[in-house]
This record gives structure tokens, C-alpha cells and sequence, in this order.
């Protein structure tokens, strides 16, 4: 058979393969241990957070979808960072993004200050900032592209070449895209990690993450220390996340087309004096997008017009975005990224990141665009006026 396209890795992930009683959903196995064959009889699974059936069956998946080699399921997308980052010693150099996602930003600065590895955090489209920190031979380089909040992209195949030349492993995290929309392994990183919360799920009722290596035996060691410090996924999650997958290339393409309008509608607004969506001709990186992409995503950020009361009011004001964290749902979510998914971060970093007091971040859901557009357009009026 030829390879098999993005929508049927995606529907037919575990069908079929019950064995026992032809189910053709692969079930969920709640159990939390397994019995031996006998004395000194291991048999595939023998304590569940060691490995568990259901989880096998969606870490599988995402690793078909990305080209890789091994997948590995964890409870959050932090544990799936936490994992990766057991690869450090103190000795070893972590190259990080300035503007990546606050929480990761936390979690590297605050391991790094307790001594369990070295941070150097980089401007990674200045290019010579990123080869002066690529110089001092880290074991890690961290991309995540687009970045959260402000789609800022990285030329991913350029970092993973300058990264190789020097020993060093390249991550990725592709949440915001998804294997769907990106696939960085082939574009030579070792691994990608997801916020399996987001998109991948997609209804915003789980919290899970997932590792996916290009090389086997990488993935084999950083499953031994999900396991060994206790971040692995349990089985409803993975249940539920492998159910999401099934419908992700169908809904990515609903909030892609969304995301589009709605981006080219804020750029024309006067109450809006920014907008970041890297599906607009004049973003910066809109040519780069098109090269190492397969769509432009279904986030976007906007500056707004004013002063932090015309913030405010904005959001109070609009009714079918809800404020709240989190991402990639059915529904549309608005969030405030300096007091909300960036509030982890020093005032001077995020100012540093350029995460302004007037920057508003936009997860587009599936409800009718033009409902969402109406919305929006009764806020920005109110903020218009105001101004």
C-alpha cells in the first residue's frame, strides 16, 4: 500500500486492532497492573504507569503523524518538557526562545537558577545572537515556532543545520500546529512535543501531552524517565485524546478558514493598531510560513488602540470569546496574555518578548465566523469610542 495521507493516519489510528473481541474503537484499559505469566514472566504491560494498552495505542498514532520513530504519552504538556529536559546535566547548555510560552519559559529559568542545567535564552531570528549562543555547544536547542503569543516563526530547517554542526539536539514544540499543519522532525529536529491539551484533543475537556522522537531509541529513553519520575498519561486521557485525533485535519481546516477572515477583518479595524497572523501577507515571515508549513494555524494576537482601560472594557464587553486560558478548542477563547498565560514572567522578559499590556490573543473556534466577526466588531466599536 502507499503511504497513507494525514486524514487516514489520523481516522484509523488503534481501529481495528482488538483482538480479542473485534471492537473496532481500540477500548480503554483501566486497569492499573497487569498479571505475570508466571514466576519471572513479565508479560508487555505489568504496572500502569509503566505502559498501558490505550496509551500505546494514541502515542503510536501521534508518532505516525509526525514521521517518527517513537511516541510517548504524559500527563501534561509540562511533564511532556519535563521528560525532555531529564536529557540535561549541569554541565550541559539549553537553548531557549525569548518569547516561548510563559510556562515554559518558568519552568527552564527556575531549573536552570537551581543549578540543573545552563539557559541561554536567545532572539532566535537574530542571527547573530543564535550563532554566538549556538557556539558554545549546548546539548539543547529549543524552538517553538509559532511562538505563543505572538506567532513569531524560526526557520526550523536552518537552527536543526547550525544545531547539528555542533552535536546538539533540537526540540520543537509544534502544539499551535500540529503535525497536521507541521512536521519538524522531517525538517531535522530529533524531537517535537505537544500540549496534547490543545488542538490534538480539541474540546477542551483533558490535560495531556506527548513526546515523539526520530530516533527509537531516544524515544525509549525518555519513556524510561516518564516512567521513572511519574509523568506518564493515564488511559481515559488517552482515550480521549485519541478520539480528538480522529476529527483534528477536519476541524483544523474550519478554524484555519476562520482564523483568515477574522485576521484580515482586525487588520482593516481602526481600534486596532497590530495584528500577528502569519497567514497576512505583510507578516514577517509569511514567505517562511508558506516553505515549512501546510496552513498558517487558527491563532492570532492583535495590538489594541489605548490604554489598558480600553483592554478592559474590550473584553468585558465581547461575549462569544470566553476569557480563559488554554487553546485549540471547539469553542473560541480570548485571553490577555501579560496577566493571564504570560503572568509567570518577569515584567522585563515579557517586555523583552514584546508581550504588551495591549496585546490580545485569540484561539478561533468552530462557531460561525460571522457571529464571531459581529462580536468582535460591537467590542472594538465600544473601544473605538472610547479612544
Amino acid at each position: 500500500m502507499n503511504k497513507l495521507g494525514t486524514e487516514t493516519l489520523a481516522v484509523r489510528g488503534g481501529i481495528d486492532t482488538d483482538t480479542q473481541h473485534g471492537a473496532v474503537v481500540a477500548p480503554i484499559y483501566l486497569s492499573s497492573n497487569y498479571t505475570f505469566k508466571g514466576y519471572d514472566q513479565p508479560r508487555e504491560y505489568d504496572y500502569a504507569r509503566r505502559g498501558n494498552p490505550t496509551r500505546s495505542v494514541i502515542a503510536r498514532s501521534l508518532a505516525d503523524l509526525e514521521g517518527g520513530a517513537y511516541g510517548v504519552m504524559t500527563s501534561t504538556g509540562l511533564s511532556a518538557i519535563t521528560t525532555v529536559i531529564q536529557l540535561l546535566t549541569p554541565q550541559d547548555t539549553l537553548v531557549i526562545p525569548h518569547d516561548c510560552y510563559g510556562g515554559s519559559y518558568r519552568m527552564f529559568d527556575h531549573l536552570a537558577r537551581r543549578g540543573l542545567f545552563k539557559l541561554v535564552v536567545v532572539d532566535q531570528n537574530d542571527t547573530q545572537a543564535l550563532d554566538e549562543a549556538i557556539a558554545l555547544k549546548p546539548k539543547m536547542v529549543w524552538i517553538e515556532t509559532p511562538s505563543n503569543p505572538l506567532l513569531r516563526l524560526v526557520d526550523v530547517k536552518a537552527i536543526c543545520e547550525k544545531s547539528k554542526a555542533v552535536g546538539a539536539l533540537v526540540a520543537v514544540d509544534n502544539t499551535f500546529l500540529t503535525p497536521i499543519l507541521q512536521r519538524p522532525l522531517s525538517l531535522g529536529a530529533d524531537i517535537v512535543v505537544h500540549s496534547c491539551t490543545k488542538y490534538i484533543n480539541g474540546h477542551s475537556d483533558v490535560v495531556a501531552g506527548a513526546i515523539i522522537t526520530k530516533d527509537e531509541q531516544l524515544g525509549i529513553d525518555l519513556d524510561w524517565w516518564a516512567n521513572c519520575i511519574g509523568v506518564t498519561g493515564g488511559a481515559f486521557d488517552s482515550y480521549m485524546v485519541q478520539r480528538g485525533l480522529k476529527t483534528l485535519p477536519v476541524r483544523l481546516k474550519q478554524h484555519q478558514e476562520s482564523a483568515g477572515i477574522i485576521a484580515n477583518y482586525l487588520n482593516e479595524h481602526p481600534a486596532v493598531t497590530k495584528v500577528y497572523y502569519p497567514g497576512l501577507s505583510d507578516h514577517p515571515q509569511h514567505e517562511l510560513a508558506k516553505e515549512q508549513q501546510f496552513g498558517f494555524g487558527a491563532m492570532l494576537s492583535f495590538e489594541l488602540a489605548g490604554d489598558i482601560d480600553n483592554v478592559q472594557d474590550f473584553i468585558e464587553e465581547i461575549s462569544l470569546f470566553c476569557l480563559a486560558e488554554s487553546l485549540g478548542g471547539v469553542e473560541s477563547l480570548i485571553a490577555h496574555p501579560a496577566t493571564m498565560t504570560h503572568a509567570g514572567m518577569e515584567e522585563s522578559a515579557r517586555i523583552t518578548a514584546g508581550i504588551s499590556n495591549n496585546l490580545i490573543r485569540l484561539s478561533v473556534g468552530l462557531e460561525t465566523v460571522e457571529d464571531l466577526i459581529e462580536d468582535l466588531s460591537q467590542s472594538l466599536d465600544t473601544v473605538l469610542s472610547a479612544i
